[in-house]
């Protein structure tokens, strides 16, 4: 798990409810999604009813961090000040074998250099003291 300083003002995702949860197993350096109980299936973004079979049952189940590059963007310029020394970035798109799709930064590959389908796999970013954020790395 790397641990980065902190960008003042960068915004961060809000610490309440089913996202909380999310980050707090980020913190721990463990990726994890809910998984529904009936159905099995996975999801993310955290919420309390399956779309698959429309359970209220699930609980968090790791996941294994390796998937692909499903698409992306490249991001040229900031859009927030705190991300103008990041420029050009790459807004990925990842799908993880559990068939989750999570918005991501891959951190050590340029842009330019990216495809798709491309193997990846999760590490994580401490923001804060109390805020770490799953990033993914070239499993190649």
């Amino acid at each position: 798990m790397n641990d980065i300083s902190a960008i003042p003002n960068r915004p961060l995702p809000a610490m309440e409810g089913l996202t909380k949860q999310f980050y707090e197993w980020c913190s721990r350096g463990e990726l994890r999604f809910q998984r529904c109980s009936q159905c099995s299936t996975f999801r993310h973004l955290p919420r309390e009813l399956c779309a698959a079979c429309g359970s209220f049952d699930w609980e968090w189940a790791r996941s294994g961090g390796k998937g692909t590059l499903f698409t992306y963007t490249i991001v040229a310029r900031a859009l927030h000040p705190a991300f103008a020394h990041a420029v050009p970035y790459a807004a990925a798109v990842l799908e993880l074998e559990e068939g989750v799709r999570i918005l991501g930064n891959v951190v050590d590959c340029p842009p330019d250099e990216l495809r798709i389908g491309m193997p990846l796999r999760v590490d994580f970013e401490k923001q804060t003291d109390s805020i770490t954020l799953p990033v993914f790395r070239s499993r190649a």
